[in-house]
């Protein structure tokens, strides 16, 4: 009998994916013509567009307004300038992303629609006008992780191509990012062996954690959230991630000595906020960390050694780390990942389609 896939079993997929991803640019990539994009998605996928959403901004002349397609439907206004639509679900079977492009569609019929799913056959696709496929099959697990990076790189390619073919980038800065990309991508591996072995030295203090905070600025926001999320779908102990100005104007407040803070360096230009914010909870709490995309010496760093990638394509690379602690962490106390709960929860709440097939 084969053994069910877990979460590790995916994140040890990405480096392949992402390079196969990369390996078939541009031909993988539609032509979106576009200058305002908006993007409706929730759980990971709205976090991986708030991971691609610098770096699509930095390249092209596109302005992104990413919302919650539940909120959209209901409280929000499709603006005048919106031209390009992109609902982003893994699976295809989001409900409130497929309603609101159906509200959408009706009451703007010549706006451009796309869906970014892995389910060329999932009820997204019949609502929109081009499918743009995230090239990773399915993950059968209900904690996604490959999914997340790869709709994450993605998005990034759609920008990439879209600076390229508007000709606000030159052919050769277009090979220097993807030569950067694929150097960057190598490391990935590299980057889960240091993360398991910087699980392994602190585990004691992680199993004790009563709540984990993330916190970082700009670029990395993306990133910052998707750990909330999954940290709150497997450590399941209060996590949170955000903003360092939103932190410091209230959440600061709660801190004490058992809490677990990530502090996310990403070549920033106002990384030395960061640096002093971090300097000051040590008076505070007891174990804070850092994940840096420089190599360093530092028993409670994540050191991931691409000190050529810029902030933007940071957060493709930043996201590994927590990735794998998610599930370590949440192995560590007990939590029996592969024992799905809440299973009817989806169709209950008609948050979903379906059912998803997991393993």
């Amino acid at each position: 009998m084969d053994q069910k896939p877990t979460m590790m079993t995916y994140i040890r997929e990405e480096a392949e994916y992402l390079k196969n991803m990369l390996n078939h640019y541009p031909n993988n990539i539609p032509t979106i013509d576009g200058r305002e994009w908006l993007l409706l998605a929730t759980g990971s996928s709205i976090n991986a567009a708030y991971s691609a959403k610098y770096y699509i901004e930095h390249l092209t002349d596109v302005i992104i307004e990413i919302e919650e397609p539940f909120k959209f439907h209901y409280y929000e206004k499709l603006r005048p300038a919106i031209d390009v639509v992109i609902g982003i679900s893994q699976s295809g079977e989001s409900t409130s992303t497929i309603d609101a492009l159906k509200k959408i569609k009706l009451e703007r019929p010549t706006v451009r629609t796309y869906a970014v799913t892995s389910n060329l056959t999932s009820e997204i696709t019949q609502v929109v006008d081009r499918v743009i496929d995230i090239e990773m099959g399915e993950e059968r697990v209900g904690y996604v992780t490959k999914g997340f990076s790869m709709t994450t790189f993605k998005l990034m390619l759609m920008g990439l191509k879209t600076a390229r073919e508007r000709g606000q980038i030159t052919s050769e800065q277009e090979q220097l990012e993807l030569k950067q990309f694929a150097t960057a991508i190598e490391e990935i591996p590299n980057i889960i062996n240091k993360t398991e072995t910087f699980f392994e030295r602190w585990q004691a203090e992680f199993s004790k954690a009563t709540r984990f905070t993330a916190l970082g600025c700009g670029s990395v926001m993306g990133t910052v959230l998707e750990m909330q999320t999954k940290f709150c779908e497997t450590v399941r102990v209060p996590s949170q991630g955000m903003d360092i100005e939103v932190f410091m104007h209230g959440p600061y407040l709660e801190v004490n000595r058992n809490h677990q803070m990530f502090f996310i360096e990403s070549n920033s230009p106002v990384n030395d906020r960061l640096t002093r914010l971090k300097e000051y909870e040590t008076q505070y709490v007891d174990n804070l960390y850092t994940i840096t995309l420089n190599d360093t010496v530092d028993e409670r760093t994540i050191a991931l050694d691409l000190s050529q990638i810029d902030e933007y394509k940071a957060p493709l690379f930043t996201i590994i780390p927590f990735q794998v602690l998610a599930h370590h962490i949440a192995e560590e106390l007990g939590r029996n990942l592969t024992q799905r709960i809440y299973t009817d929860f989806g169709v209950a709440m008609q948050s979903k389609t379906k059912p998803g097939n997991y393993a």
